[in-house]
């Protein structure tokens, strides 16, 4: 029989997570022009970070042109990443552990001339 504190352990890592998703700077086109979405993401072993965001947006939130956010497993170069309002450089980048209640913004700094 398990402990209670490892039982709760165990459901607190299992715990889905709120986080806003706002896509800025003409990004939010590629989502259907959705400048603010506010999601939960499901329950799934281990921590949420923002590799697995980026997987989770692109099967979920983009709605067309991915290869316009998406470049390999990260953000294409030309799109700043501010996670609570502080450069995701600063944070860890793709290994940053999600927070409920975080908000991401993917600026664009491409724009048409």
């Amino acid at each position: 029989m398990l402990c209670p504190a490892l039982t709760e352990l165990k459901r607190k890592k299992l715990q889905a997570l709120g986080v806003n998703v706002s896509p800025l700077g003409g990004a939010e086109l590629l989502f259907d022009g959705v400048k603010k979405h506010q999601v939960t993401l499901p329950e799934q072993e281990g921590p949420w970070d923002i590799r697995n965001l980026l997987v989770w947006i692109k099967k979920n939130l983009l709605k067309e042109r991915p290869e316009l956010f998406i470049q390999g497993e990260s953000v294409r170069p030309g799109i700043l990443v501010l996670i609570n309002d502080a450069d995701w450089e600063l944070l860890g980048e793709l290994d940053y552990q999600l927070q409920d209640q975080d908000s991401i913004l993917f600026i664009s700094t491409l724009h048409g001339g």
